[in-house]
């Protein structure tokens, strides 16, 4: 608080009524945390009276640091017990689509899988799982990711989780492969029902009642055959690579079967590399 009246003289030789940090500048401004006299240009208004230089950088220093809003986000949704790997993918998925509608048949060319360029670009039997055909395409893939995903990634864990998406949709390329050679695939279906396939098997081992999605993977194995357009052998392969992958995970839950568990799940991914080399050079190299 500033005294307006006349100020003493033996007050004013006072070096208390100085500012600390300007010895000329008499003043009568205390800071409300230390009790040192500043001047105007020295205060820093506070939520009660003001605070001298030191006291407010001492405050700034022992404060909580407040991280940028997309860090708090990303750390929420990778919190421990978070289907983070549900998210990431459905969030690369997201991206690489956006990338399909800049740079179109680019894209397309290089991540495509189409069995007569197995061998040219072996990587395309993974990333076609990322690409999709049209909004309706991805929504209903993301979607049906979103609500088979975050179950079982939360039961069987992230690391299982996500090597049981990617061989569910290596697998069903390989089905295309075998199925129909002179074609192609794209989307994340392949690998959607080989979680459907994967929820089935868990729910049936946990002792729990799993009718309800037989019926789902039922109807939706019809449309496949009914509706042109609709990769039903993806859909086919990546069933049975999902059922058969979860089926090795529930029969290794110990964690004394741990090493049993990453070897029969290396297992499967060997068969379908030796499926595709198989298949590919009796089909193409004849």
């Amino acid at each position: 608080m500033t005294d307006t009246g006349p100020v003493p003289e033996n007050d004013a030789q006072d070096a208390g009524n100085f500012c600390y940090r300007h010895p000329d500048r008499q003043s009568f401004i205390v800071c409300q945390r230390c009790g040192r006299t500043i001047c105007p240009d020295c205060m820093t208004p506070a939520a009660v009276g003001v605070h001298c230089p030191e006291c407010v950088r001492e405050s700034r220093a022992s404060a909580p640091r407040q991280r940028p809003a997309i860090i708090r986000s990303a750390r929420r949704l990778t919190a421990e017990g978070q289907p983070a790997v549900t998210y990431s993918i459905i969030g690369v998925t997201a991206f690489v689509f956006v990338l399909q509608l800049v740079f179109g048949g680019l894209i397309e060319n290089y991540l495509v899988y189409r069995p007569v360029f197995t061998a040219l670009l072996p990587w395309t039997m993974l990333t076609s799982v990322f690409l999709h055909g049209g909004f309706a395409h991805i929504l209903f893939n993301m979607f049906s990711l979103f609500i088979f995903g975050r179950i079982i990634e939360q039961s069987i864990g992230r690391a299982r989780f996500l090597t049981l998406y990617l061989l569910s949709g290596f697998g069903g390329s390989v089905a295309v492969l075998l199925l129909n050679p002179g074609g192609g695939v794209l989307g994340a279906s392949g690998a959607v029902f080989g979680l459907m396939g994967a929820f089935f098997v868990i729910a049936r081992g946990l002792g729990g009642n799993a009718s309800s999605i037989l019926v789902l993977v039922g109807l939706n194995l019809v449309l496949g055959f009914v509706i042109p357009g609709i990769s039903w052998q993806a859909h086919v392969g990546g069933l049975i690579t999902g059922a058969l992958t979860a089926f090795i995970f529930m029969r290794t839950r110990s964690p004394r079967q741990k090493n049993r568990q990453i070897l029969l799940t290396s297992g499967v991914a060997a068969a379908l590399i030796a499926i595709t080399v198989t298949a590919f050079t009796a089909i193409f190299t004849r």
